[in-house]
């Protein structure tokens, strides 16, 4: 078992770098790491097969961590209960955190089921969207340019660990999903066909848009198809996020029946 190093300083480097990774939602951008707070979304890292470059535990939690958990990575750090405090972005701090390291330059895959997200802004609805691609089978969720950044503590918390079996692309203009391959699937409350009685291609590419405009003209002009959901409650459209939900389950459910 790893021997933990005891940090007492709030002005460590590394507890400055915890911080911005914590507190700044595209630090991890610069810095090529990512800090996963809590015991849920560090247990979720081990069991995709990955491991961290720096366990942090307080005091308390080093003494009720799991051996899994101890032995996750090569250095371990403990830290008093109120420096762990001033890391985290939560109200009621977790006891631990991992530092991952990013996978470096994934592009797009072709062939694959996939999900667009045409610059979705809240934090909610992109880490709702990503439990739901992994939940149903999807292999990658595809960003384009202004979507909410993917890694940033509040998505990768709001995703409950699906960041570990997605491949994750961000940044991308509607020209770079050409490469896909597969058609690309829009939702619409007034045009194609009704979700239920559609015949859904697969793999295929959900594309999911901004939460008040929809989806961008070229995204549009790229369509292999629209779909409607039925909505006999009468309202006038469904939260991106439990659209995304909807549409992905149909998907699933298409391919196992």
């Amino acid at each position: 078992m790893n021997e933990p190093q005891s940090i007492t300083s709030r002005d460590n480097p590394l507890l400055r770098q915890l911080r911005q990774l914590a507190q700044d939602s595209t630090a991890y951008r610069k810095e090529g790491l990512v800090w996963l707070e809590g015991d849920h979304l560090c247990r979720a890292l081990l069991a995709r097969g990955h491991r961290p470059e720096v366990a942090v535990f307080t005091e308390p939690a080093w003494h009720a961590a799991s051996d899994a958990l101890k032995q996750a990575a090569a250095r371990v750090v403990l830290l008093p209960p109120a420096l762990m405090a001033g890391i985290s972005g939560l109200e009621s701090p977790a006891g631990m955190g991992f530092v991952w390291r990013l996978p470096a330059g994934q592009g797009v895959m072709p062939g694959v089921g996939t999900v667009v997200l045409d610059r979705l802004q809240d934090a909610g609805n992109v880490g709702s969207i990503l439990r739901s691609a992994a939940a149903f089978g999807f292999a990658q969720v595809l960003a384009l340019r202004g979507t909410a950044a993917l890694w940033s503590p509040k998505v990768v918390r709001a995703g409950m660990g699906s960041h570990f079996a997605l491949r994750l692309v961000e940044g991308l203009e509607a020209a770079d999903l050409d490469a896909l391959a597969v058609p690309l699937l829009v939702t619409s409350s007034h045009r194609g066909d009704l979700l239920h009685q559609a015949q859904l291609p697969w793999p295929c590419a959900w594309v999911m848009g901004h939460e008040g405009q929809g989806v961008g003209e070229a995204l549009m002009a790229r369509a292999g198809g629209w779909v409607r959901i039925a909505q006999p409650g009468g309202e006038e459209s469904l939260n991106v996020a439990a659209a995304a939900a909807v549409c992905l389950h149909a998907s699933a459910a298409a391919r196992a029946g």
